[in-house]
């Protein structure tokens, strides 16, 4: 791709002017159609180190309403967090939400080529998984514009030298710049690869030919105008579907059915109980320090029945762990400032460090049962929900997570029985709300949405455990029981 790029292209100074002043109006323009039309915006800068990113990402920003913007740029020491957690964590948690733009100067792209350790393969992975995330920011409607900046390599060694002779610039050239410049057909081989493996069609790349700097400019203005306008139009010509019921007690009548198979009858004595959760217990919290020494993130996530037992097979789970090294996430309905980020971004959010273990009391499993129901997304979004859970999860384990999914089951006439047990108890009363009981109504419906999602969403990186949960005191003990399980089986993988 970069050698097909003619470097010596210029633009004249009076041009410049007449058609700089021209594309700050519209960019100017077409970002407040993007605020009122709530459009998320990616601009991404890549390219060779003194290429001119930075003066293209201010030329960039003077026409724009900076309370409606954010730059980000990786030309930092990454913090303890980041380097614990997938790296896609951080960029996760800066996307743009509805109406902003975020700017980065430089991010996953440059990790990827400034690695110099990794095998072809592990590229091949780390740049599927960036088309991955950009397509879901792209399906989501985020407008995502990927600019690489291209100079040649004796143009590079000159602007490097220039910077140096300045005392107050001299700083800005680092080893490692100055190893680029060495090494430049190395790393245009690279880049080339990566470019080639990462132009899709949910994010294509604009090369931009940075010898000369007033080209530079206009070039990436055009194409950024271009790019908010076609992604503007598309908001502006897409019908947005009235939002309704997606899931019926009537569909898919010959579906195969998870829940009817399950055997509901184990159970287990008090005494039975009370040996097996200290046993799995204790060697719970022994493993906690190997997780932690071995650096392996463990993800568990609960879904199940209102009364299912959920709550009590957390708190048992939790019971005898070090409180430094688990933290158990609530999952409500999402908040305003949720809303306004793509949909996976409040899970990723709370994703573990290497080492600890994130607990999740309802997860990301809203989106194909609750919202389908409730009418909450759209068929297109319910639909292409499936495959971005299983690429996240994919994800998790492959970066070396344990992920643990359990479905706490319990039949419709236990669950009766523990409403009214609620009802009747002062101290349990909290627990029953009125929705639980409008839930309930809708059991049927619930039960072809969690059949589906049980087979759509079961694989080998991330298997669904289905809980016998009647009796409460077995479906404690088989839940501490699959996690530690779960983290012998990884562990000793590690050996």
């Amino acid at each position: 791709m970069l050698d097909k790029v003619d470097l010596n292209v210029t633009l004249d100074k009076e041009t410049f002017k007449t058609k700089k002043k021209t594309y700050v109006n519209q960019i100017a323009a077409l970002q407040r159609k993007a605020k009122t039309l709530g459009i998320p915006i990616l601009i991404i800068f890549e390219g060779w180190d003194a290429s001119g990113k930075g003066t293209l990402i201010n030329k960039l920003t003077v026409p724009l309403d900076p309370r409606n913007l954010a730059v980000y740029s990786s030309r930092r020491q990454l913090s303890d967090d980041e380097l614990k957690r997938h790296f896609l964590w951080r960029y996760w948690t800066r996307i743009p939400e509805q109406g902003q733009i975020v700017i980065l100067d430089e991010g996953y792209y440059s990790e990827v080529i400034s690695d110099l350790t990794m095998t072809g393969n592990e590229r091949r992975h780390r740049y599927r998984e960036i088309n991955e995330f950009e397509k879901m920011l792209a399906d989501s409607g985020v407008i995502v514009v990927k600019f690489f900046i291209h100079i040649s390599k004796k143009e590079q060694k000159a602007r490097f030298k220039k910077l140096m002779k300045n005392p107050s610039t001299r700083w800005r050239v680092t080893e490692k710049d100055l190893a680029q410049n060495i090494n430049y057909k190395n790393f245009k081989k690279e880049m080339d690869f990566g470019l080639e493996l990462t132009d899709s069609e949910s994010a294509h790349w604009h090369v931009i030919e940075g010898g000369d700097k007033r080209f530079a400019t206009i070039k990436m203005m055009d194409i950024l105008a271009a790019e908010l306008s076609r992604g503007i139009e598309k908001r502006e010509n897409t019908v947005v579907p009235e939002n309704k019921p997606l899931i019926s007690a009537q569909d898919d009548p010959y579906r195969t059915s998870v829940l009817s198979g399950v055997d509901m009858s184990p159970s287990l004595s008090p005494e039975e109980y009370k040996s097996e959760l200290k046993k799995y217990q204790k060697r719970l919290r022994i493993l906690e320090y190997e997780l932690y020494r071995k650096r392996v993130p463990v993800i568990i996530g609960f879904e199940g029945w209102d009364a299912g037992g959920k709550g009590g097979a957390i708190k048992r789970l939790c019971q005898n762990l070090d409180p430094r090294g688990y933290m158990v996430h609530p999952t409500a309905s999402p908040s305003k400032e949720e809303l306004a980020h793509h949909w996976l971004w409040r899970f990723w959010k709370n994703i573990p460090k290497q080492g600890h273990i994130a607990i999740f009391d309802r997860t990301w499993y809203g989106r194909v049962m609750v919202e389908p129901i409730e009418g909450f997304c759209s068929a297109e979004e319910y639909n292409r929900a499936f495959s971005e859970i299983n690429t996240f999860e994919r994800q998790m384990s492959e970066y070396g997570a344990v992920v643990l999914k359990f479905w706490m089951n319990i039949t419709k006439d236990e669950q009766e029985a523990r409403f009214n047990a609620r009802m009747e108890n002062p101290d349990k009363q909290w627990k029953i709300t009125d929705e639980d009981w409008r839930n309930r109504e809708k059991w049927d419906q619930y039960e072809v949405a969690v059949d589906r999602m049980l087979l759509k969403t079961s694989t080998e990186n991330a298997p669904w455990i289905v809980v016998e949960g009647n009796d409460k005191l077995y479906a404690r003990v088989k839940v501490i029981k699959s996690v530690v399980e779960a983290i012998e089986k990884k562990l000793k993988s590690l050996k």
